[in-house]
């Protein structure tokens, strides 16, 4: 066993144990043990004990935007001072002031990244066990907290037809319904993305002040992140595509409830909640 294989281990555990909390529970409520909508609906549980968890992180994103939006016009400021100057000395200088003023505003540029790092252990945890049910319900082995019997029972389940295990570069099941599904939720995912990241740039806009760096990466991220989406996707199992169009549908109703008590521009106090 690897280094990061290692390092998994828990995550899978516990990713794996929420999935089969939801899945014993729904199972109890009447649905049907072996049904591919029981384990999809365990898999939205998951997403909702996970993203609920992050919660706080999420409103500590938001005041990080709100600062980063603040410091923008002392930023341009140190910009210009130090415009033209390429030396040693100069970059050395310029990138002191710019941690002060991080320093001075209570952020930093990757604060507004948080939620999706702490999320890609949980993303990749899922991954690991949802693309190795196959290999373990053929070798009669359970994975994490799930038994042998809820391997297999994963293994032969789906939904509209594609199982919850394939992939389009994959295979498994019908080919057909699994690209379609597969289609249809990338749309659905990059297109949440998309929206977000007009939210954000939305709310972090300062009106008439020239574009910031911040507003740059931003606009980056509005492109780029649902290209990620709509490339990685075609390799996900239909089950990890389930996890990431719910997430990314939470994060957008995130932001349509923050731009909702908050006016365009990000006005308002900076540590706001």
């Amino acid at each position: 066993m690897g280094f990061l294989d290692e390092i998994m281990v828990p995550f899978r555990w516990l990713v794996s144990a929420i999935m089969v909390g939801f899945h014993d529970g729904l199972s109890g409520a009447g649905m049907p043990a072996a049904s591919g909508w029981t384990w999809t609906l365990s898999i939205i549980g998951l997403v909702l004990v996970i993203r609920a968890a992050l919660i706080p992180v999420f409103l500590q994103q938001v005041k990080a935007q709100r600062r980063m939006r603040l410091l923008q016009p002392d930023l341009m400021k140190l910009q210009k001072k130090y415009q033209g100057k390429s030396d040693a000395a100069s970059r050395q200088a310029m990138a002191q002031e710019q941690m002060e003023l991080y320093k001075k505003h209570g952020t930093n540029p990757f604060s507004a990244c948080l939620p999706m790092l702490i999320q890609v252990p949980f993303f990749l945890a899922l991954f690991q066990v949802l693309s190795g049910i196959s290999a373990l319900a053929r070798q009669d082995q359970g994975i994490g907290a799930m038994s042998r019997d809820q391997v297999v029972q994963f293994d032969q389940s789906g939904i509209f037809g594609a199982p919850l295990t394939a992939a389009v570069l994959h295979g498994g099941g019908n080919q057909t319904a699994v690209v379609v599904l597969t289609v249809l939720m990338i749309l659905a995912m990059t297109a949440a993305q998309f929206v977000t990241q007009k939210l954000i740039l939305a709310r972090t806009a300062t009106s008439g002040a020239p574009e910031a760096p911040f507003m740059r990466q931003q606009k980056i991220l509005l492109y780029s992140l649902p290209l990620v989406f709509g490339l990685g996707g075609i390799l996900f199992p239909i089950g990890v595509l389930v996890y990431w169009t719910v997430t990314n549908i939470w994060t957008m109703a995130q932001q349509f409830f923050v731009r909702d008590r908050q006016p365009a521009g990000g006005g308002g106090r900076p540590d706001a909640a």
